[in-house]
């Protein structure tokens, strides 16, 4: 059951005093609750601000914000994406269903009183610096001064729609507004990316539709969830802590992929026109499969949209009933100003993808695209802002030196590895070594 805390009403022109000496957290998804749960841990004294009316942000399915379908579950094992210090529970299987990681979210919240700290059914409408901190105005018009603001709201929620030329008179969708596989049912139905998302929405369709097209841009990789029944990302994981090169690993997997699954070109996907890893590779062990059965039929990009059907690149014309935009979602941050974010080339510029350069009083967590669970790592990015704002305040030497860092330091968040020009990778970092950095910040900060 959800415990919802209510902020009682002020005039909208009166700043309430009691907050300036507080963090504002904008979020109580799986980042927003990284970070209070840090904070609290260490005596920060935090507010967080959540529009629906209980935690988990995308993986509360049904909710508004919410771009989980009904049979979405982890890309990631479970082992790779859980938080630091409170592991999934043994019975979970390997990849979860957004059932069970809400049921996980909710025991992370009650584990470590979190509730307390979370305002609900709340939106913010601006963050604005002041002469004292930051003014936060809520969507009511009441107006606080934080002493400081970390933002949380995630990145996937705001789609990215393409541009085509023509128009389309069937059903249009975005991956984020598709839910169940009902309005598929008998249809002719294109999925447009391939994606992850778009891959796991073609392969629910083979179920239902009367027949499944794929639109590529671009060949992919493709690698299985299990290899001899261990995550695919687990066994990938033990070859980095053996300190497997680049190079081998890339063998490796793609070996492994093929004894799994076989050729996906054999069965009409496109050659990659990329190395293994320079995007993320499809984890998705059934698209081969129904590829090879003549469920999906893969097409090439859109030329252009022409009434009941699709023009594609080859000159070819299918006639389809439903599309669906598995093209992504922009970074949009819409209550803060965009100067106060550092940005630029598209996204904020911060260092390790979550401090503001110049500034000690706003962070912003969640703000990466990882090649692997992205839980554990924000919360290692919440123990470093919480040890940081706590090494400021008792003058500890580490925290100057970090604040040094931030502002002249520019780190290679990819590990070498030179990924391929798209929106999708403006926030990509390579967890192992992102992990092991924000480690190496925390354990600095940990040592004053």
């Amino acid at each position: 059951m959800s415990v919802t805390r209510l902020i009682a009403p002020a005039p909208p022109s009166l700043i309430d005093q009691s907050t300036r000496d507080r963090w504002c957290v904008v979020g109580a998804g799986t980042s927003g609750l990284a970070v209070v749960k840090n904070f609290a841990q260490r005596g920060i004294a935090v507010d967080c601000y959540e529009r629906e009316d209980d935690i988990g942000g995308n993986w509360n399915f049904g909710k508004p914000r919410s771009s989980v379908c009904r049979s979405t579950h982890l890309i990631s094992s479970k082992k790779l994406t859980e938080y630091v210090d409170f592991p999934m529970p043994d019975d979970y299987p390997e990849y979860p269903s957004h059932e069970l990681v809400l049921r996980y979210l909710q025991s992370y919240a009650k584990r470590f009183d979190l509730r307390k700290h979370i305002y609900f059914n709340t939106s913010i409408d601006t963050i604005a610096r002041s002469a004292d901190g930051w003014l936060v105005t809520l969507a009511d018009g009441t107006e606080l001064v934080y002493r400081g603001v970390v933002i949380a709201n995630g990145h996937n929620w705001d789609p990215r729609w393409p541009d085509f030329a023509g128009e389309f008179t069937g059903l249009t969708l975005h991956s984020s507004e598709y839910k169940t596989p009902d309005v598929l049912a008998g249809k002719r139905v294109l999925v447009v990316g391939a994606g992850n998302s778009g891959c796991d929405i073609a392969v629910e369709s083979t179920q239902h539709a009367s027949q499944t097209f794929l639109s590529m841009r671009r060949g992919y990789h493709y690698l299985p969830k299990f290899f001899h029944g261990t995550p695919i990302d687990v066994v990938g994981e033990r070859l980095l802590w053996c300190r497997v090169p680049l190079w081998l690993r890339r063998i490796l997997a793609a070996g492994m992929g093929w004894l799994v699954m076989g050729s996906p070109r054999e069965v009409g996907l496109p050659k990659p026109d990329h190395k293994l890893f320079e995007t993320h590779p499809i984890i998705n062990s059934q698209l081969v499969y129904h590829a090879a059965h003549g469920d999906v039929t893969v097409k090439p990009n859109i030329s252009q949209l022409d009434g009941d059907g699709v023009v594609f690149a080859d000159g070819s014309r299918e006639q389809v009933d439903v599309i669906v935009y598995a093209t992504g979602f922009k970074i949009t941050i819409p209550f803060v100003d965009a100067g106060e974010l550092n940005w630029r080339d598209g996204r904020p510029d911060l260092y390790l993808n979550m401090m503001h350069p110049e500034r000690d009083d706003l962070f912003i967590a969640g703000l990466i695209q990882p090649d692997s669970g992205q839980w554990g790592l924000v919360d290692r990015q919440a123990r470093v802002m919480a040890a940081y704002i706590n090494g400021l305040d008792h003058e500890h030497p580490s925290a100057h030196k970090l604040r040094d860092r931030k502002r002249h330091e520019r780190l290679d968040l990819a590990r070498g590895i030179r990924y391929i020009d798209s929106p999708r990778h403006l926030l990509e970092v390579e967890h192992f070594s992102y992990a092991r950095l924000l480690d190496r910040e925390y354990r600095s900060l940990k040592r004053s």
